[in-house]
């Protein structure tokens, strides 16, 4: 297997002939559905679309040393089939560091690894397309397809050749975006005002290190390991950085085995037949699941910390949890004023900073601007947000024989583990057997030794019963 350049030239297929699935989006999730059909025992016809010109796995937050918090099992197909070629594994076999892996025996990988791996794979399957631009989604009543209207860009962003391709079912796939709280939006948004999302941090990071005093906001992992970093680079008694956060304690993130658990399959099927108001109040509830801290980096920092008092004194760095910013503005010309308010004491002060990070997150991209047109056909729930069944298709009008698939913006219906990258293979393997009413990819049928509620919900959907119609025919 040879890796090839990325491509952003491949013509799209021909109009008339309509594919089996069309992606949008070319994130690790839609890129672990694309080689697990890539490599179905009937072969699909399929097209993956994106916008940016190559793959690039959060290259603001690549900081030196970092890990997943997932192991290198999670990778884009192992968890659903180990024999792929496109197996974390076997890209450590071709670069032959196999044996220096194995003798590092690192469990989580390092994320710049990470990407690199992603990239490996993106630059070698064939249905990708970088640098195409989804404009639009309708249903086409006579063919019973969908059409998918693409705008082909220039290696500077901008449009080439406009394109339409039809398909038989879509997945969605456009990821999430960073989070701004509102209070900080209008200084993010000021192009001279230091207040920079994480997702930007190493574009930002020798700026940041000239500020005099900076403040990171975010209790997860990313604000950890900015802090971190940060950190290290200061100077001793000189550091000068604030750390604040609105969840009551820097905690570590749950990650005891049976607390694993609610990663599984078993967990994400007994989520999603929960009642909705129910599902509601769980997922807030369950934040330490997925925005603590690993205990690694926990400890690193305290370790830092107390280096920095072994000839006396403490560190000038500031940690303290249960704030929010109330509102922010500018003072003396760039320099940032934030009114704090702390939950639990109920008091109140401000705090001046010449440079903000924000390490507050992501929130899953609106699906409604690429389904406008389709928008009167999805069914909603309470909160108008898409019903999505438990195969990842959204609820549609009967009308419309086609399905759409989503990947990671289901966390409302099922559960925390939408984002983890632990379950993209077992999801990916999960909408092709829906896809092609059969079982190109056996699932286990137990993947817990908690039962989730007095009901089991173990058993899987027997392929081929679906509630609509597969429409793949294979050997046409």
């Amino acid at each position: 297997m040879t890796d090839r350049t990325d491509r952003t030239d491949r013509p799209a297929s021909r109009p008339d002939r309509p594919h089996d699935l069309i992606g949008i989006g070319i994130g690790p999730f839609n890129l672990s559905l694309a080689a697990l059909a890539h490599s179905t025992p009937h072969p699909l016809t399929t097209a993956f679309y994106e916008q940016n010109p190559a793959f690039h796995w959060h290259p603001g937050l690549l900081i030196d040393g970092a890990t997943l918090q997932v192991p290198f099992l999670a990778d884009l197909v192992t968890l659903a089939d180990p024999t792929s070629p496109w197996s974390f594994l076997n890209y450590l076999r071709t670069r032959e560091r196999l044996y220096p892996f194995y003798f590092a025996e690192r469990f989580h990988i390092h994320r710049t690894e990470y990407d690199a791996y992603c990239r490996w794979v993106s630059r070698q399957l064939p249905t990708l397309h970088f640098s195409h631009q989804v404009d639009a989604i309708r249903w086409n009543t006579d063919r019973s397809l969908f059409e998918v209207d693409f705008t082909q860009l220039d290696p500077h962003g901008e449009a080439e050749a406009l394109g339409r391709a039809h398909t038989r079912h879509i997945a969605l796939g456009v990821g999430t975006e960073p989070f701004v709280p509102e209070p900080l939006r209008p200084l993010a948004e000021a192009p001279a005002v230091p207040v920079i999302h994480s997702a930007d941090y190493l574009h930002h990071r020798e700026s940041l290190l000239d500020a005099g005093h900076i403040t990171v906001i975010g209790s997860g992992q990313s604000g950890a390991e900015i802090f971190l970093d940060l950190l290290r680079a200061r100077p001793r008694g000189a550091e000068r950085i604030h750390w604040l956060a609105r969840t009551p304690a820097f905690a570590p993130m749950e990650y005891s085995k049976l607390g694993l658990e609610h990663f599984t399959p078993d967990y994400t099927r007994y989520f999603h037949a929960l009642p909705e108001a129910v599902r509601d109040t769980l997922v807030p509830s369950q934040w330490q699941l997925h925005k603590g801290i690993d205990t690694d980096t926990i400890t690193a920092i305290h370790d830092e910390l107390y280096r920095r008092t072994l000839d006396g004194g403490w560190p000038d760095a500031t940690l303290t949890p249960g704030v929010h910013v109330r509102t922010a503005g500018r003072v003396s010309g760039t320099r940032i004023e934030l009114h704090l308010e702390h939950t639990q004491e109920a008091t109140r002060t401000r705090l001046t900073t010449d440079a903000v990070v924000l390490a507050t997150g992501y929130r899953e991209r609106p699906l409604d601007t690429l389904l406008t047109a389709l928008a009167p056909h999805i069914r909603r729930d309470a909160s108008a947000r898409p019903r999505i069944d438990e195969t990842y298709r959204l609820d549609l009008d009967p009308a419309i024989t086609g399905h759409i698939y989503v990947q990671n913006a289901e966390r409302h219906t099922h559960g925390v583990g939408a984002p983890d990258l632990g379950l993209a293979a077992w999801r990916s393997a999960t909408i092709l057997n829906d896809l092609t009413g059969t079982t190109p990819y056996p699932l286990p049928h137990r993947t817990a030794f908690t039962t989730f509620g007095l009901t089991p919900h173990h058993e899987p959907r027997i392929p081929g019963q679906n509630t609509g119609p597969s429409s793949l025919t294979h050997g046409r």
